[in-house]
Order: C-alpha cells, then sequence, then structure tokens
C-alpha cells in the first residue's frame, strides 16, 4: 500500500507546498526559538512552556513528514485536460436535488484539498464514490449519515 498513488489536482499539489514551505521556513525556527527560550526558564519538568513548545515541534515536525511522503506519491492531475462523458476525478459536477428542488455544485479532489464550504469534496467522500463513473441525466444515490440522498447529474464541466 505505500506506493499507492494520491490523486490530487494541480492547486491541491501547490497547497501543499506553500504549506510545506511556510512550516519549513516559518513555524519550524519560530518553534526552535520558542523552545530555546523555554529551557532558559530553569527545571523543565516543570515548565509548561517547553512542554508545550515541544508538542507544536512534534506536530510540526509530523506534518512536515505527512506533506512531504503525501508529495512524494502525488499523482497530479489537471482537470482541464480530461476529457471524459463520466464523471472521474477533477470533474466539477452539477447535481440537482429533486426532493429540494435545488442544485448544487462540487468538484471531486484530493482528500487533502477537499473543503466542502468552497464546493470540493474528496475523491473518498460518500458522495464522490456515488458519483463516479455516472453521465449526465443519471440518478445518484448517496448513503449520507442523514439517510439516503437522491441527485440528478445536471452537468459535468472538467476545468
Amino acid at each position: 500500500m505505500a506506493d499507492d498513488k494520491i490523486p490530487m489536482t494541480l492547486l491541491g499539489k501547490k497547497m501543499l507546498e506553500e504549506e510545506l514551505k511556510h512550516l519549513m521556513t516559518v513555524e519550524r525556527p519560530t518553534i526552535v526559538k520558542a523552545i530555546e527560550v523555554a529551557r532558559g526558564h530553569g527545571d523543565l519538568s516543570e515548565n509548561a512552556d517547553y512542554s508545550a513548545a515541544k508538542e507544536r515541534q512534534g506536530f510540526i515536525e509530523g506534518r512536515i513528514q505527512s506533506i512531504n511522503g503525501t508529495l512524494a506519491r502525488a499523482q497530479v492531475i489537471d482537470p482541464a485536460a480530461i476529457r471524459s462523458s463520466k464523471v472521474v476525478f477533477g470533474a466539477t459536477v452539477v447535481l440537482e436535488e429533486p426532493e429540494a428542488g435545488k442544485q448544487i455544485t462540487y468538484q471531486i479532489v484530493g482528500v487533502d484539498e477537499a473543503d466542502i464550504k468552497s464546493g470540493k469534496i474528496g475523491i473518498t467522500s460518500p458522495i464522490a464514490r456515488a458519483l463516479i463513473g455516472k453521465s449526465a441525466g443519471d440518478e445518484v444515490v448517496v448513503h449520507a449519515p442523514k439517510g439516503q440522498v437522491h441527485y440528478e447529474i445536471v452537468d459535468i464541466q472538467y476545468k
């Protein structure tokens, strides 16, 4: 499983690279200084600042390793280059919920770049899994936490 490629869009890769750069050039040096300052406060066993700084350092180093691993296994996909009449990774899908009579638009993206508030859903989400391989006009049933939700695919775009 360690060789598994991680699909992501060009934008998703850029966002991860920017986060990595920030962690390495801003966060890491800042936390090293905080640890030095906290060390200067004496007894480390009772030094809350030192403990908090070391914990933050562990988080930063873990996130740096995680991003490096993700980027090393990244399979970058440019949605604008995809030519498909079916829903695949990178698709922007316009759905209609017939019962509610409303339309929603989602783009299927990598797990690290998913952000439901901006209409980006991760490839492993229940709705993305229900949409993959479908065409415009198809009805899909999503097994969501609130129960089954029916959608009709109105349009599929790659941009």
